[in-house]
């Protein structure tokens, strides 16, 4: 049976340039009409304000957050993103709800399920090549894609002891946990799925003074991403669609 209810993204950025382009990113990587991709900024409103039993799946942007960030320096509205983020990863585990967490979400899965994060296995703005285990070719979300692919990435925490509970689908030479799958239908992913290698250059633009390169080094590694061929993470992420129903 089809399930035609709508999706649901999470932005976690407090960046109005950042999240609108991640907004249209996503939309155009699921292939989804305006109408079966609700939107809603965490940095701005509450996860209670939506039923969660109203949508099919729900997806998770990045953010600048670091769930390494003592928490007594975590500004406010972190703190609140985060509460949000566990209550939802609390609430897709118990009611089977699809949940895709990308980049900045796969720390703050990692922790309610009892792994550990840290700054070991962070990785510099780049386009890197992406590796399935055996259980990544037998999952419905990643066996069927090429591997290995090339996924672009740029963090400064991973997952440094994978969750007891987690099964790990797929690695990178420099960043041993790059997806995972928690329960039958929550998954996360170290990379960002969504993005071209255009929308990523633009992406790095913005955040070019974060700390996640010398902002110098910005038109060399622009160089190198847009070389790169990268198509699987967006087959990946309409594939989390077809899998959640849509």
């Amino acid at each position: 049976m089809v399930d035609d209810r709508p999706f649901l993204l999470l932005s976690v950025r407090p960046e109005p340039a950042a999240v609108e382009a991640e907004v249209a990113s996503v939309r155009l990587a699921t292939e989804l009409p305006a109408e079966r991709l609700h939107h809603l900024r965490l940095d701005l409103d509450r996860l209670a304000t939506v039923d969660l039993d109203d949508y099919a799946g729900v997806v998770i942007g990045g953010s600048p957050f670091n769930v390494t960030t003592p928490e007594p320096q975590k500004p406010p509205v972190q703190q609140h993103v985060e509460a949000d983020l566990v209550r939802l990863a609390e609430h897709a585990l118990e009611r089977d709800l699809p949940v895709l967490y990308t980049c900045y979400g796969i720390g703050v899965l990692t922790r309610v399920l009892g792994g550990t994060v840290g700054p070991e296995f962070g990785e510099a703005v780049a386009p890197v090549a992406i590796t399935l285990t055996d259980a990544g070719r037998a999952d419905p979300l990643t066996g069927g894609l090429d591997a290995p692919f090339t996924a672009l990435v740029g963090h400064k925490e991973a997952t440094t002891v994978l969750p007891a509970e987690a099964v790990l689908l797929a690695s990178s030479a420099g960043c041993p946990v790059q997806v995972y799958r928690a329960g039958a239908r929550v998954y996360a992913t170290q990379f960002h799925p969504e993005v071209t290698t255009d929308d990523f250059i633009a992406r790095a633009t913005l955040y070019r003074d974060y700390g996640y390169f010398p902002s110098e080094e910005l038109d060399a590694i622009a160089t190198v991403v847009r070389g790169a061929s990268v198509t699987a993470p967006r087959r990946m992420l309409r594939r989390f669609v077809e899998l959640a129903g849509g």
